[in-house]
């Protein structure tokens, strides 16, 4: 039996990544699936491990800069609806891996749960940001989560109780393959109060970003309370550019992809920012950006 044989349905070979990430860069995946139910992502995850072939998960690509050669493997996306409901229960929401973050804020603020306002603005999904503890300066995802169910690189189904989770500074403990579900606990307040709250951070956080209508990534994580753009500006980097890859004018921290960009310039100017701060600044700069 091949390793796509019953899997036709889900499976497609040398899909071009590059539509799927923001930096829209990158070469073909090896073999791409978007499965419809956690059983059918399973029973693949499975024969992956027969078959002796890795299995990537794709989110929803903000952090993400494929390679122009492509990704080898199986890469999974979880496109389909069974992967992102969204309900709540009380003062508990429950949310797919897949579901967007923005349509999770969203929910959470219409039915009058606050914590989750405070991640207005950020990209992702749940699963993506789960991984990684998305958040900002007023939470993290992390002080809100209950549970995760996740799935294991052998296709088991397991869920992780929120007193066995660690959460840190942009990682957590969560590195199993898949992150199907999250269960979270929040406070109730007025529905109309978190509104406000919401627009008003979104307003001012977009207003420090590039449009949203170019190509690009945020690279770097902050370092010891020291925003990552400041510092690559301190060091004289800003406007920096490899071929067509450039960093932002409006924010220092996000390079963006012009047309004509390769992945190999976004790549290479990762590395003169990274060396420039490091032998101007001496700061090592820590990548937020998944590079495949």
């Amino acid at each position: 039996m091949g390793l796509i044989d019953g899997f036709e349905h889900i499976v497609r070979e040398n899909e071009i990544l590059a539509p799927y990430t923001w930096f829209r860069l990158g070469g073909p995946a090896q073999y791409f699936a978007e499965p419809t139910t956690p059983e059918e992502l399973a029973a693949l995850v499975k024969r992956c491990r027969e078959e002796d072939v890795g299995v990537r998960l794709l989110g929803g690509g903000s952090n993400l800069l494929v390679k122009d050669e492509g990704a080898a493997g199986m890469i999974v996306h979880l496109s389909a609806p069974a992967f992102s409901e969204i309900c709540c229960d009380g003062n508990v929401l429950t949310a797919g891996g897949g579901a967007k973050l923005s349509h999770v804020v969203s929910t959470a603020v219409r039915e009058g749960l606050s914590g989750f306002e405070q991640l207005t603005g950020l990209p992702g999904t749940i699963g993506g940001a789960l991984h990684h503890n998305s958040g900002t300066r007023g939470g993290e995802i992390g002080q809100f989560t209950k549970s995760a169910t996740v799935m294991t690189r052998t296709g088991e189904i397991v869920t992780r109780q929120g007193k066995d989770l660690r959460f840190s500074y942009r990682q957590s403990s969560l590195n199993e393959l898949v992150i199907l579900r999250g269960e979270f606990e929040m406070e109730s307040e007025d529905p109309v109060e978190l509104t406000k709250r919401m627009q008003k951070l979104w307003i001012l956080r977009r207003a420090g970003q590039p449009p949203r209508d170019q190509n690009m990534g945020c690279i770097f994580k902050n370092q010891g309370g020291l925003e990552a753009g400041d510092v690559i500006e301190q060091a004289g980097l800003k406007g920096a550019r490899v071929g067509e890859a450039a960093l932002s004018d409006k924010h220092a921290n996000y390079i963006i992809a012009n047309p004509g960009t390769r992945s190999e310039d976004i790549l290479r100017l990762i590395e003169l920012i990274r060396s420039g701060v490091s032998d101007r600044v001496g700061i090592e700069l820590e990548l937020a950006i998944d590079l495949w």
